[in-house]
């Protein structure tokens, strides 16, 4: 399923216009949700690119942070270290860029890519366990905000350690 649903959203005809209603309908609720410290992820194999949303969040209000995730090790929670726009990058672990030097900091909310999800908000990603992982470690839960398109909304039986997305936006709305 995760290779068929990979494919579906390398493949996914109207990505601009998908794109461009996911930027505003995650902008919306970001401006909605009381977030002091953002975590979001750095786009690999055809995600949403969320920088641009997070970059205009960032100047929207003045204390606000983001943070990219950090792979320390494998089966661990992820770290989350400062990010902005002109935060100097290193390649990380799986080749996915990370903030070179930035402090270490703890996000109240998670932007989480999913390679699909079900209308139980419940979301497949790419097997490695992290973000379910980070959800159930990191004190005070964060708000966890799913980011996908309506082309990979599938159903899931979920196992016993997947915790669902608090929010899911994708082309369509939020929800």
């Amino acid at each position: 399923m995760r290779r068929a649903l990979l494919e579906r959203r390398a493949n996914l005809t109207g990505r601009g216009h998908a794109d461009r209603c996911i930027d505003a309908a995650l902008a919306e609720l970001l401006d909605w949700l009381p977030v002091r410290c953002l975590g979001f992820y750095w786009p690999v194999q055809h995600e949403f690119d969320a920088r641009a949303v997070v970059a205009r969040w960032l100047a929207g209000s003045p204390g606000r942070e983001a943070a990219l995730p950090v792979v320390s090790r494998p089966a661990a929670p992820l770290d989350f270290h400062r990010w902005q726009p002109d935060t100097p990058m290193r390649e990380g672990r799986y080749g996915i860029a990370v903030p070179d030097g930035t402090p270490a900091v703890q996000p109240d909310a998670l932007l989480i890519p999913c390679v699909g999800f079900s209308a139980r908000k419940f979301r497949l990603g790419y097997g490695g366990g992290f973000y379910d992982r980070t959800l159930a470690a990191l004190p005070g839960k964060p708000v966890a905000i799913g980011v996908a398109y309506e082309a990979c909304r599938v159903e899931l039986a979920p196992a016993e350690h997947d915790i669902p997305m608090d929010w899911l936006v994708t082309e369509s709305g939020r929800f």
